[in-house]
């Protein structure tokens, strides 16, 4: 998988320890280790056709979903994914 000079500037630029979800952090790793089997048209479903239930399933989901790419996602970049893709798509209450 490639990964592009903007896209590892901008995670080395996040920073390490970072302690609130990162919705841009969170984007660029989608964008990075989660494109290949994902395209932003999945989490366009009408509302009530989505498999995502609530928060707590999107963070399962990512969760499950993470263990299948090169990347070992930690805990936080999780969280930033998360963050990015329910405030793109999803919208779920917190």
């Amino acid at each position: 998988m490639k990964v592009s000079a903007m896209a590892l500037l901008a995670m080395c630029a996040a920073p390490l320890a970072a302690t609130a979800q990162d919705a841009e952090r969170g984007r660029v790793l989608y964008e990075t280790y989660c494109f290949d089997c994902h395209y932003p048209h999945v989490h366009e479903l009408p509302r009530g056709r989505s498999e995502v239930q609530n928060l707590q399933h999107l963070r399962e989901l990512v969760a499950s979903r993470a263990t299948l790419t090169k990347h070992r996602f930690t805990a936080q970049e999780r969280a930033d994914v998360v963050e990015y893709l329910n405030r793109s798509y999803y919208r779920l209450a917190k």
